[in-house]
């Protein structure tokens, strides 16, 4: 006779006085264990891709500042506008490109951003391509 054969196949024991815990609760008394609390958090921010910001050519560079010339002539006027900038990441190295399409309201220069009739402020030095 193996060991436990004689309780192996006997039913799980029912208590009369305690209901069954839910799963719920069961493993929320385990959570207090758990080693690495924030270490998925923060596998997640390591594996998140950033771009590197690339240097404009002196051709693009000097196409840019054409297009930012003629855009702030007319910044008046509150010009419709598509624009290319580099936005750094705020907590690693890297940022990533975004595209905006706004209207224009002014130039700050104390702060060297285009800011938008909705107020978000667009950093010149960010900028690399206006469509």
């Amino acid at each position: 006779m193996a060991e436990y054969d004689d309780i192996i196949n006997l039913p799980h024991p029912v208590s009369k006085n305690h209901p069954r815990m839910s799963m719920w609760n069961r493993a929320a008394q385990f959570a207090p264990f758990a080693a690495l609390t924030g270490y998925d958090a923060a596998i997640d921010e390591t594996a998140r891709q950033t771009d590197v910001q690339k240097d404009l050519g002196e051709y693009e560079q000097e196409l840019l500042n054409r297009k930012m010339s003629m855009l702030l002539e007319h910044i008046a006027e509150n010009p419709i506008a598509t624009l290319v900038y580099f936005e750094p990441d705020k907590h690693k190295s890297g940022g990533a490109y975004r595209t905006l399409t706004c209207q224009l309201k002014s130039l700050n220069e104390a702060e060297h951003v285009l800011v938008t009739t909705d107020g978000q402020k667009i950093p010149l030095a960010g900028i690399v391509e206006i469509l």
